[in-house]
């Protein structure tokens, strides 16, 4: 091998580490330089603005004071925590004092009714929010997926799902609640009715999406895909496992992603409004505290609200990456 040749075949090794570093650095920069530069300016526009904003209960909370009433959310929830467990050690020492002196006695362990602190309603929200959007995907998929196959249904349903679409989660709640309390009476609930009531206006509010995604995905399917099935003489279910789901997963998963964006806008409005155990109703009382921390922690609640509905999206977009075969479908 002459040196020419070598050369050139070193310029090429060259050109290719040089292509891959600046390929890595293009994605680091994507990844975290630029979203951190993004929220460094965002930031420092909060920071200017709040100094300028003074209100009745004073200065708007810049991110200072933010992050100031996430310590003192966590060491309130720390207190009532050792609260709990003082209460529940309480009872245990009467409890053992009581069977010492009369061994037929029968323990009762009372619940813990202490206020629900800013951690506790984050897993609340979190459990209804959940809870909800897998009810209506329970209803919606399987209807979207029948729409789909069936032309006559889809005519017949598609103007109910287009007049149910835009109404207000603020316009089904007062419904709902009413319809909980005449149905759901029971002296040893399951689940409280604010529980189910939450719940269900999620559901109502979030079916949409999924079915109107679910309907054109599956209507939206090669017709080669048909033929094979015809072919193949494939029973329904089977034509649905073997070759309508697997060619309406990227459209199904846009529509449940679409569906817990809203699920989760739906569910804060929903507690506020209702005054349900929740980050909404965290909110609320804040705001009708009207102390001089209201503010910032109000806007605490904001970033964990925003941040939760952020891992949400991911989750799903995580999800729809692992089971969809098109990976070109799955957008960020």
């Amino acid at each position: 091998m002459s040196s020419t040749t070598v050369k050139i075949a070193s310029l090429t090794i060259s050109e290719q580490v040089l292509k891959i570093v600046k390929s890595s650095l293009n994605k680091i920069t994507n990844a975290l330089l630029l979203p951190v530069i993004g929220i460094s300016i965002f930031i420092f526009f909060w920071s200017i603005t709040a100094q300028s904003i003074h209100t009745s209960l004073g200065d708007f909370p810049g991110p200072n004071a933010v992050v100031k009433q996430f310590s003192s959310l966590y060491q309130e929830h720390k207190m009532e925590r050792a609260k709990a467990e003082a209460f529940y050690q309480r009872q245990e020492k009467r409890n053992v004092a009581k069977l010492v002196k009369n061994p037929d006695y029968v323990a009762k362990i009372r619940a813990y009714t202490g206020k629900e602190t800013f951690l506790d309603q984050i897993v609340t929200s979190l459990i209804t929010v959940t809870c909800g959007f897998l009810a209506a995907a329970f209803i919606a998929i399987p209807l979207g997926i029948w729409m789909g196959l069936n032309k006559r249904l889809n005519l017949a349903m598609n103007p109910i799902v287009q007049i149910f679409k835009p109404v207000s989660p603020l316009a089904w709640l007062p419904l709902v609640t009413m319809v909980v309390s005449a149905l759901y009476v029971s002296d040893d609930p399951m689940v409280s009715k604010s529980f189910l009531t939450s719940m269900l206006t999620v559901t109502l509010c979030s079916l949409w999406p999924m079915v109107i995604n679910t309907s054109m995905g599956v209507s939206a399917i090669n017709s080669d895909l048909i033929n094979v099935s015809k072919v193949l003489c494939l029973g329904t279910l089977t034509h649905i496992q073997k070759i309508v789901l697997p060619a309406s997963v990227p459209m199904i998963f846009t529509g449940m992603r679409l569906s817990f964006g809203v699920a989760w806008m739906v569910l804060i409005a929903a507690e506020m409004l209702a005054q349900n155990p929740g980050l909404g109703k965290f909110v609320w009382d804040e705001f009708q505290n009207g102390s001089s921390d209201s503010l910032a922690r109000i806007m605490a609640a904001v970033v964990v609200i925003g941040f939760i509905g952020f891992l949400l999206d991911r989750a799903m977009l995580a999800l729809q990456q692992k089971v969809s075969w098109d990976k070109s479908s799955v957008n960020a």
